[in-house]
């Protein structure tokens, strides 16, 4: 585990803060009690990883905007990940494009969360 500090922020707004983050393949998973949850719904969206498992997804929703699918955790991952099981993750941009996160740099139109991680 990293030591240092994370923040996530989203317009300026922290929705997450915490000195106890991991980092799995450049992304930054925050503890869920380091979430602001009030800002979190679920969604029925899912995604497979072959050595992580099934991830749950979560759209944000600040100042009366909704951005779909932007935060995914996995809540049964397989042994290998488990030291991020229910971890929050966010995506740091946001595609435009019919209001889906971008996996690729095909029209991505702005940041989407800014996600912070400084080791000690």
């Amino acid at each position: 585990m990293p030591s240092g500090k994370a923040t996530a922020t989203i317009n300026g707004r922290t929705i997450a803060e915490t000195d106890n983050w991991e980092v799995v393949e450049g992304n930054v998973y925050f503890p869920p009690s380091s979430v602001k949850q009030a800002m979190l719904s679920k969604t029925d969206h899912s995604t497979h990883c072959p050595w992580k498992g099934d991830a749950s997804y979560y759209t944000i929703t600040f100042d009366k905007t909704e951005l779909k699918n932007a935060a995914w955790y996995y809540p049964a991952p397989f042994d290998k990940a488990q030291n991020i099981k229910d971890y929050v993750a966010f995506c740091k941009r946001f595609c435009g494009y019919q209001d889906r996160i971008c996996t690729t740099n095909k029209h991505i139109d702005k940041n989407l969360v800014d996600v912070k991680a400084e080791e000690n």
